[in-house]
């Protein structure tokens, strides 16, 4: 898309420059393209990495890979009107997900205040801005903590700041997965204009009883990719991540034969996914956040002991079920993350928060697959996830499906890939994540870790690509009549 855009531009006439700060990889940017089919002209931030994905897929936009303060809003824009200014500062310390952690980097929780800094110097006509729903309350620390007593004072003179400029301001908490993209991330979004015109918000368009259903985690999921088991890992997974996965095995497998996902990250109890739901929120912490697991059924009764067991897609039917058993197999599956307090979620339902922690596995309950490890299943489940379990005469757990039993026989699981979890994060198929482009035009190949972490850091493009056809269509392509 980027270079079509790119390609288009000499035919174009920009009345108004559009500005993405703290640009990251380009969500923002990417959903501010889809909406107005042109590129953004300036784009902003400190992180080497960042701005070198962002070049690849941005090549018309002017890069400044340097510390927002250290850019001067006059001399980037030349003198010339700004329509639109995108504004996403860290969320870092004022994210629940840190926890109680003292905040030592003071600097990083003032970035907001570069939003009056451009307020003053270019006037944009229209300012946005995107953050955890915490961003409220950003207020006076106490030895490194936010004092209760002040809560939300700085973000209040903050906004009276920007209305002393001119500005009407409103903000709202809009979900990812209502705006079609398959993660149910909820962040803070605010909206700020100078030209009269209303504030507008854009209508969900996905969900239950809209026209279209959420996305889900399912679909982001590369299924051919292998999921070893977790029984022959030569470091064994830490006790918490073994609990997460035996209760979800339990609940989601055992109890239920259906689909299943669950938090690796994060605290506090968070409620199972749906595959056919949108992901979990895509975060920025540095290893990934959601793990799927799935489960593979084989029959109890007729197979030959010759006979390969057959296997059959989450998305397909299951093969009739016949009065001596069911002759094909069942993959269920649920996706988990590795911080404490959380079961799951189901993998049919959005996908939870994508962080920039690589906390995403899949795992899969095998029934079908090449070693039997059907009495450790039964061990682990019995011993960290205790409750009534059907067995097979050999002491291996059974999962009833439509009348059929089901032997669970292995427990897989993988970290979700970086391309998984931007598809969840709702990014287009073609963006290029693998790969970046330094200022002096090298193309070089960026890290795993990096992807995922600037995948987490990434706006939703689905939602800011709802907020601009609402907000700004005036500033849509204009071709020139030359």
């Amino acid at each position: 898309m980027s270079s079509r855009i790119g390609a288009k531009r000499g035919a174009q006439l920009f009345d108004e420059l559009v500005v993405d700060n703290f640009a990251g990889g380009g969500g923002a940017s990417i959903g501010i393209e889809l909406a107005l089919g042109r590129a953004v002209d300036i784009a902003v931030n400190h992180d080497p990495e960042a701005v070198a994905m962002h070049r690849v897929n941005h090549p018309s936009t002017r890069h400044y890979c340097q510390d927002v303060f250290a850019v001067d809003p006059l001399l980037a824009t030349g003198g010339r009107p700004v329509g639109l200014a995108w504004f996403s500062p860290d969320c870092t310390y004022f994210s629940k997900a840190r926890g109680a952690k003292p905040i030592r980097d003071v600097k990083r929780r003032d970035l907001a205040w570069v939003v009056i800094r451009w307020a003053r110097a270019v006037r944009p006509r229209v300012i946005m801005l995107e953050n955890v729903e915490e961003f409220r309350g950003w207020g006076p620390l106490v030895e490194g903590r936010p004092c209760p007593e002040r809560r939300g004072q700085t973000f209040q003179r903050w906004i009276s700041e920007l209305r002393g400029e001119g500005y009407e301001v409103q903000w709202r908490e809009l979900r990812a997965c209502d705006y079609g993209a398959p993660t149910v991330r909820k962040r803070l979004f605010l909206i700020a204009r100078c030209d009269g015109k209303p504030i507008a918000w854009p209508e969900p368009t996905h969900g239950p009883g809209r026209a279209v259903p959420y996305r889900t985690a399912a679909e982001c999921i590369d299924w051919s990719l292998s999921c070893p088991s977790i029984f022959e890992r030569l470091r064994p997974l830490a006790q918490k991540t073994l609990q997460r996965i035996a209760t979800g095995v339990r609940r989601f497998v055992l109890e239920s034969g259906q689909p299943f996902a669950v938090h690796l990250t994060h605290w506090g109890e968070e409620p199972p996914i749906d595959l056919d739901a949108p992901a979990p929120t895509v975060t920025g912490a540095n290893r990934g956040e959601t793990a799927l697991v799935s489960a593979f059924a084989v029959p109890r009764y007729g197979e030959r002991p010759t006979q390969d067991p057959r296997c059959i897609s989450l998305e397909r039917p299951l093969p009739t079920v016949v009065g001596t058993g069911n002759g094909a197999t069942l993959v269920a599956a649920f996706l988990a993350k590795h911080f404490g307090g959380v079961v799951g979620q189901r993998a049919d339902s959005p996908a939870s928060t994508v962080t920039a922690k690589d906390h995403h596995a899949l795992v899969e309950v095998a029934i079908a697959a090449q070693g039997d490890h059907g009495r450790e299943v039964a061990t682990l489940v019995d011993r960290l996830a205790p409750g009534a379990m059907l067995r097979d005469a050999e002491g291996r757990p059974l999962v009833r499906i439509n009348g059929a039993e089901f032997a669970l026989l292995d427990i897989g699981m993988r970290m979700l890939s970086p391309r998984e979890l931007f598809a969840c994060q709702g990014f287009p198929n073609g963006y290029v994540i693998h790969a970046g482009r330094d200022d002096r035009g090298h193309v070089y190949t960026l890290t795993k870790t990096a992807q995922v972490r600037l995948c987490g850091n990434s706006v939703c493009p689905p939602v800011a690509r709802a907020l601009l056809r609402t907000n700004c269509q005036d500033m849509t392509v204009k071709e020139s009549v030359a």
